[in-house]
């Protein structure tokens, strides 16, 4: 294996955190409603007007960039999101994430309308970036493999898969192109070009969980991660060929939701305690990582387990946090910028994942070979498994973490 270059130290790096404001909607401007979010775009500022009484006031808010409520797809796409997609191809795991109340704009935001060039959202203008970058690299050698992860009451979903057989489980990922979290039975299509990946990102949205609420007629009821997985060859000067892998991972997360305005009731009330506890559970993590509390609950939820390594791990990240700017909103728009704000302090320490060459390819799957066989082995005997000290290590290390 070989090791990280001068080039690949890792260097700690705070999260990038982006602001949208969505526009009055129809209802909103046939109430007549006054829109209380205005954005400064050059000096990436949030301002938020609040009466209290006679006393109107205002509050700032500062972030990476902000977007205003008539900034278009690619303005966002262009300045906020591809140059951490840039990122991938130079062998890092990278995180986009949207977050905010229902109906601000998420979805929008990182799917869109994929059949629409001016519409379509971050996902797919990711995809199409990517594949335009690497069919310009040198060598032309590269795989893609994409999955569709939901989450769901607090249960997984496979996007990709046709049946429901296989039942889905978050491990820790101790493989050596990757660190972190991996989803076991997972579907992993390989593709081949950016519309492949359109086709399969319309029947995995067509599975995907929504349901009408009084804030937003095509309520998001579960999260949803899309991951992109990128290998590229690469020729040393020597002429030995190395295996670079990036990741992107975009996250489109259910909006958080105040059950007695949005009308939920019955199965949509249901849906709406678990997308906030969940969320809750990131608000926790979040202040943990800020205040460098020595224990950070990634475990309380699988939400937040699924994001570890975007949140204070090896990831380069970005979160772009979706606003409202009626009134009736005024309560939630304050608490995901308040959210936001402290977001801004975490620091990650994005580090490449290790360039391989083929030989040592090769001796590390020899030597996995051996192990398994070894294993293998003492089962069939029946006295016992197999560990090398080394595994055996890490396992007892695992163990301890968990009951710390």
């Amino acid at each position: 294996m070989k090791s990280a270059t001068s080039n690949d130290v890792a260097a700690y790096d705070n999260i990038k955190v982006v602001v949208r404001s969505r526009p009055l909607n129809a209802e909103e401007k046939a109430a007549n409603a006054p829109s209380l979010v205005t954005c400064d775009q050059e000096r990436n500022q949030v301002s938020v007007v609040m009466t209290v009484g006679s006393k109107r006031s205002s509050k700032r808010y500062n972030y990476d960039m902000v977007f205003g409520q008539y900034s278009t797809q690619e303005e966002v796409y262009r300045h906020a999101i591809k140059p951490v997609v840039d990122e991938v191809l130079l062998g890092y795991n990278c995180t986009v994430f949207a977050y905010g109340q229902t109906g601000t704009g998420k979805t929008h935001t990182m799917e869109g309308n994929v059949d629409d060039p001016d519409l379509q959202g971050m996902i797919p203008r990711a995809v199409t970036s990517i594949f335009e970058s690497l069919d310009n690299l040198d060598s032309g050698e590269y795989t893609v493999k994409v999955s569709f992860l939901e989450l769901y009451n607090e249960e997984l979903q496979d996007l990709l898969s046709v049946t429901d057989e296989k039942k889905l489980r978050i491990l820790d990922d101790k493989s050596r192109m990757s660190t972190g979290v991996a989803c076991h039975n997972l579907e992993e299509a390989m593709v081949k070009s950016p519309e492949e990946i359109i086709a399969i990102m319309k029947k995995a949205m067509a599975k995907r969980q929504v349901g009408e609420t009084k804030l937003n007629k095509a309520s998001s009821r579960s999260h949803c991660i899309f991951t992109m997985t990128v290998h590229m060859r690469e020729t040393t000067t020597e002429g030995e060929d190395l295996l670079k892998v990036g990741k992107l991972n975009l996250v489109d997360l259910a909006g958080s939701e105040c059950v007695g305005r949005s009308g939920a009731t019955n199965q949509r009330a249901r849906e709406a305690g678990n997308i906030n506890k969940s969320l809750l559970t990131l608000g926790r993590v979040i202040s943990a990582l800020v205040e460098k509390t020595p224990h950070v609950p990634y475990r309380d939820s699988k939400l937040t387990r699924l994001l570890q390594e975007s949140l204070g791990g090896r990831a380069k990240t970005c979160i772009i946090a979706t606003v409202a700017p009626s009134v009736q909103c005024l309560d939630e728009t304050l608490s995901t910028l308040e959210y936001a704000s402290r977001a801004k302090s975490i620091k990650n320490k994005p580090e490449a994942n290790q360039r391989m060459t083929k030989r040592a390819m090769i001796k590390e799957y020899a030597e996995d070979l051996e192990r398994l066989r070894q294993e293998l082995a003492s089962a069939r005997a029946k006295d016992g498994v197999f560990l090398d000290e080394t595994r055996y290590n890490e396992m007892v290390t695992s163990i301890e973490s968990q009951k710390s």
